[in-house]
């Protein structure tokens, strides 16, 4: 060790070797950044990487060897051989390209180690091929002992070098590496010119020129830190793109496309740390779910396009409301969630800058719509422990919101709990009453307002639970509307009415309702053509009730499916009608065989002259369209006198007879069975 280091301190000029060593290290530090960066690409991306790599690498040993070289004093006259100069740098960079791309590889455990030690043959290559390109005057003669440990120290220190970067990849590691592979370059070159040793014969007149040579270093150098400096510029140009395109994944995948407000992850991130900060700070936060209102009808009438132009509108208004501590995130269709970090007297303001924006009009072409919404707030940690619990509670609070229509705001309260509860253990066990035959069909007689005569009767669900008595059909319709049981239980209203009816004796009709989601259903007038003829229920017998709510939804599709359905020979009548938005355009518009006057004129015709007129007016009405009138909710001798001076057609109420099992109205003797094959095929 004192003879390598008494050889650089007496053969060497100290600021070649302090320039040498530089570039030594510079070299290595650029070729393990350029080789990992290598390691983690694949097919070309890789391929490219490894030949930067074993240019840079390559490149920055050669010009450490040169320049250490010509540092180095002999104490004779030296000169270089051109070609084989030119032919240690083709040694190194073409040697070190098995070794890296081994390394880089990972192929088995020990690749890196093994590829590290073909880079330190490389180096080992280049260093003697230099060698012979270095004359002087006078006999070469190698220590041996120096000559092999020169050897060692590249083979072990490139294999430690390159096994030590792959294994860890943390930054203090690189740098290790880094180092071993400039001592792995420089203990060779400094241990292999120890072991050259060089018996002086001179020849008159021959003489180095040291400034030029020294110049020559330079250059060198210059070179070096070119090459160094495209390499480190390639590294930072990829790293920058890389940053920037997993900058641009990641707010991809954080950012709602259409609105461009954050999307569900964003939300559950940004909720993550707001319920962090509350914990350690002791603050709270107000969760706000918020759910449109009128969204579905827009798109309904105007189009998905005009739907979202609505959304973009809205999450406009909405981000340039925002203030510090607030955040807003859209979780999809017309779902929308807030954040608010509570300050004395923020969140009111926050849920009134939130209103404003959101019943605030908005202009779309021609058209103008007032979307609305609810809202439900419940606030961290009054209202809930946790994030699951939290966002579960605005849930609450915001369909609270939703079910009363004089809130646009509710907060959370701990009884909303235990009616969630109760509302699904009812759903869960009217699943059951469906399968278990709980269920059972009331009918209501309907009869001629002049004759008194049985036009037909009314099918109407009745649920008798086994430990709550009868539930009424207001409390679990709802329930299988929000639970998709609707479409089941339609279809075993319909089978088993007309199942039934069937057998009747006088043939009178039989009215089934449909409910919105029933009619929404492509398939509908397939279903009822099939019910027909499994039933064997004659087509005109069977009169179907619909909302002008059902039509409105889709006003196009709906008169196609009315049509569809009237081809098969079955009535259609409107339900409640005088309650909707659009009554005459829908009677114009759509062929109905009946008009069901609702219960609510009818109740107050007696009291009321407003309601009277519009009896009368809506009378006057179905005369004029040749459309037969039903008045609902008959319950007084008055009322059906009344009705009948106005020349009303059909009636339906107690007065006339309640709802009432098949085999009450078959005691009473208003129908009698006839003994027919029973077609009842169930869903």
């Amino acid at each position: 060790m004192m003879t390598v280091l008494g050889c650089i301190a007496d053969s060497h000029n100290p600021w070649l070797v302090l320039l040498a060593v530089l570039i030594g290290c510079a070299g290595s530090w650029v070729a393990i950044r350029l080789f990992l960066r290598a390691a983690r690409t694949a097919g070309v991306q890789r391929l490219g990487w490894n030949v930067l790599t074993v240019v840079a690498a390559g490149s920055a040993i050669w010009c450490m060897h040169f320049v250490a070289m010509i540092g180095f004093d002999p104490g004779v006259p030296i000169a270089f051989d051109p070609t084989v100069t030119v032919l240690s740098l083709l040694a190194a960079i073409v040697g070190a390209v098995p070794g890296f791309a081994l390394a880089s590889s990972r192929r088995w455990r020990f690749a890196p180690a093994l590829g590290g030690a073909a880079v330190g043959l490389a180096i080992v290559l280049m260093h003697y091929t230099g060698m012979m390109a270095y004359r002087v005057q006078g006999i070469v003669s190698w220590h041996m002992g120096y000559l092999a440990a020169s050897i060692a120290i590249a083979v072990v220190f490139s294999g430690l070098a390159l096994h030590l970067v792959v294994s860890d990849d943390r930054p203090a590691y690189r740098y290790a590496g880094g180092c071993l592979l400039g001592l792995g370059i420089a203990g060779l070159h400094f241990t292999g010119m120890t072991a050259f040793q060089v018996s002086p014969m001179l020849v008159e007149g021959v003489f180095s020129q040291p400034q030029a040579l020294q110049a020559l270093a330079l250059a060198v150098t210059g070179v070096a830190l070119v090459i160094a400096a495209a390499g480190v510029a390639s590294y930072l140009i990829d790293d920058s793109v890389r940053s920037e395109s997993q900058e641009q994944l990641r707010h991809m995948a954080m950012t709602d496309s259409l609105t461009n407000l954050p999307n569900r992850s964003s939300f559950n991130e940004r909720l993550d740390n707001e319920l962090y900060l509350a914990d350690q700070m002791g603050g709270k936060v107000a969760l706000v779910g918020i759910d449109l209102n009128r969204f579905k009808e827009i798109n309904d009438l105007h189009g998905h396009a005009a739907g979202d132009r609505v959304l973009v509108i809205l999450a406009q208004r909405m981000r340039s409301l925002l203030q510090e501590g607030e955040f807003v995130a859209r979780l999809g269709g017309d779902e929308f969630v807030a954040i608010h970090r509570l300050r004395e007297g923020s969140l009111l303001d926050f849920l009134s800058r939130l209103e404003t924006s959101l019943f605030a009009p908005i202009q779309v072409d021609d058209w103008e719509a007032v979307p609305g919404a609810s809202l439900g707030v419940a606030i961290y940690p009054d209202d809930a422990r946790d994030k699951s619990m939290l966002i579960g509670n605005t849930d609450l609070a915001m369909y609270r919101a939703k079910s009363d229509m004089l809130k646009n705001v509710c907060f959370y309260e701990p009884s909303m709990d235990e009616a969630v509860r109760a509302r699904r253990t009812l759903a869960s066990e009217l699943r059951e009453a469906l399968e278990s035959g709980q269920l059972d069909i009331h009918y209501q007689v309907q009869t001629s307002v002049e004759t008194r005569e049985i036009r037909g009767y009314e099918a109407l669900l009745r649920w008798q639970h086994p430990r709550r008595g009868y539930v009424p059909p207001a409390e679990f319709i709802p329930l299988a509307e929000e639970n998709g049981l609707i479409l089941q239980l339609g279809e075993w209203v319909l089978r088993h009415a007309c199942a039934r009816a069937v057998s009747w004796d006088p043939p009178y009709k039989v009215a089934v309702n449909l409910s919105r989601a029933q009619f929404a259903h492509s398939d509908l007038p397939a279903l009822i053509q099939d019910v027909l003829a499994d039933t064997g229920l004659p087509p005109a017998r069977l009169e179907l009730e619909l909302t002008e709510s059902t039509l409105f939804a889709d006003r196009e599709r709906s008169l196609r499916m009315l049509r569809e359905i009237k081809a098969l020979g079955v009535s259609i009548a409107l339900d409640d009608f005088g309650t909707g938005y659009s009554s005459l355009e829908t009677l114009r518009a759509f062929p109905f065989d009946k008009i069901k006057l609702d219960c609510s004129f009818v109740s107050e015709v007696e009291s009321s002259p407003q309601a009277r007129a519009i009896v009368r007016a809506v009378l006057a009405l179905g005369k004029s369209l040749d459309i037969p009138v039903l008045a609902e909710g008959i319950e007084t001798q008055g009322q059906l006198s009344l009705l009948r001076k106005e020349g009303c057609d059909e009636a339906q109420g107690y007065l006339l007879g309640r709802p009432a099992p098949l085999g009450q109205i078959v005691d009473s003797g208003q129908i009698s069975l006839a003994a027919v094959a029973d077609k009842l095929v169930h869903p």
